[in-house]
């Protein structure tokens, strides 16, 4: 087992004491990174994150206090231990009322000290990313050096230990099934199976019977019992992406199985005992969803438990460079490249672009460069070209709502072998507005009887 020296940060405008406390504490084994006041501190905690904060209460500028509310107000698991003179120490019982970890009054003695951070550090849930063991590899396929992402992984890290609902939002592309699949694989259901599905990519009236399953004859080809995916995630996590996605019906449907924990399959008179937890994702703003009637409030309630919202990459961007060479070492094996890196331009380029794939995106602009690179050096003008041909391959809003419009009503028109009264049926639309539809994409009905 390799371990890494935990990191503590120390705050103190007495720059003796500072360099007293960093040789204690470097003696007893720790990493020390020392800053004079309290602006310095939050300026390195937006670089790194400390396993523990120690600050001083009186100091110019920002107190002790102010720096321990901001603190918690951003990352409320990170414990603070102040520092207090004798005619502070009222104070610093009331810091500690509101959540400071502890107080030591001045002078105090070293061991008192060491004890106080060692149980400090027992409860810091931030310690386990920094100890190469069997129990870190949950995290170990999300890539980061972001202070907001570590922020994350330490909720994740605690919302895994029980059971409630966790409701991720992020952005497509910011990698929430990754997410998911951390949380599950920090928690207790490990052993057991995680299982997903994409509420948007199913339709309508499969999805009750992807997610419950049926028995046989429930409906036309039901030719044998088929189990859902409740069933098939049983005493793991079934994961519901795109949960905003999914349909009134089904989401009172749902509602009650995570009330009940019981399941009744598509055409079944018998409920199904559940043992399951629940993570949903989505890209949406649910409240504002729930505001227009589009969801359901108690469900929203109950799947929002504990909210986790991933940054974009836009705004970690001192990832890309860490995701970029990731990619690039999986990708060059893959293809048998010979390419050790980026050209600085390259990477430049990279760091500044904006994005709006996300992770997702910057894996596949990666992939293309791989690919197509005949150097050991990865150049701007690849990876420009390749930013350029995802965003002509990106067609408007109203070129794609028309594309998705044609093959919808040619997938209709095919089900009901041109039945003009039964598609439009199908679709919920009336025959006149239908007909309109077909002759707005020059569709003939005619074409798609059988013969």
């Amino acid at each position: 087992m390799i371990e890494s020296k935990l990191k503590i940060l120390v705050v103190d405008d007495d720059a003796d004491l500072l360099e007293l406390l960093s040789i204690r504490l470097t003696a007893a084994g720790y990493e020390v990174e020392t800053v004079q006041n309290a602006e310095a501190a939050l300026n390195r905690l937006d670089v790194s994150r400390p396993q523990l904060v120690i600050t001083d209460m009186q100091m110019g500028g920002m107190d002790g206090m102010a720096l321990f509310e901001h603190i918690h107000r951003t990352t409320p698991t990170l414990p603070v231990i102040i520092l207090t003179a004798h005619g502070t120490i009222p104070d610093a019982v009331a810091a500690a009322q509101r959540g400071v970890f502890g107080y030591l009054a001045k002078p105090f003695d070293s061991k008192t000290l060491l004890a106080q951070i060692a149980q400090a550090l027992r409860i810091s849930p931030g310690i386990t990313p920094q100890i190469e063991t069997p129990q870190a590899l949950w995290r170990a396929g999300i890539i980061t050096q972001s202070a907001a992402m570590e922020d994350l992984l330490t909720k994740a890290q605690l919302v895994a230990e029980g059971d409630a609902s966790v409701l991720i939002h992020g952005e497509s592309g910011t990698g929430k099934e990754l997410f998911a699949h951390a949380i599950h694989d920090a928690g207790k259901r490990a052993n057991r199976p995680f299982v997903a599905v994409n509420c948007a990519a199913i339709p309508e009236q499969l999805l009750e019977s992807e997610l419950f399953g049926h028995v046989k004859g429930a409906f036309t080809g039901a030719v044998r019992d088929h189990k859902g995916l409740f069933q098939i995630a049983e005493g793991g996590t079934l994961f519901l992406d795109e949960i905003g996605d999914m349909p009134l019906l089904l989401q009172v449907k749902l509602l009650r199985v995570l009330q009940e924990k019981q399941i009744r399959p598509v055409g079944s008179a018998q409920t199904v005992e559940v043992d399951v937890r629940i993570i949903s994702a989505t890209h949406r703003d649910l409240r504002a969803e729930v505001a227009t009637s589009n969801f359901r409030e108690d469900l929203y309630y109950r799947l929002n438990v504990v909210s986790l919202t991933i940054p974009s990459l836009s705004e970690r961007r001192e990832d890309i460079p860490l995701l970029a060479n990731h990619f690039l070492g999986s990708l060059t094996k893959k293809y048998e490249k010979n390419i050790n890196g980026f050209a600085p331009e390259a990477m430049e380029m990279l760091v500044s672009a904006s994005w709006p794939g996300n992770v997702r995106q910057l894996m596949n602009i990666v992939e293309q460069c791989v690919v197509l690179s005949t150097t050991p050096l990865i150049s701007a003008v690849l990876v420009y070209d390749a930013m350029h041909k995802e965003e002509e391959q990106l067609v408007s809003f109203e070129e794609a709502r028309k594309r998705f419009e044609r093959e919808y009503l040619v997938r209709v028109l095919k089900i009901t072998s041109g039945n003009v009264t039964q598609a439009a049926r199908l679709s919920k639309r009336n025959r006149t507005e239908f007909y309109k539809l077909l002759q707005r994409h020059q569709l003939d009905a005619a074409t798609f009887k059988l013969s």
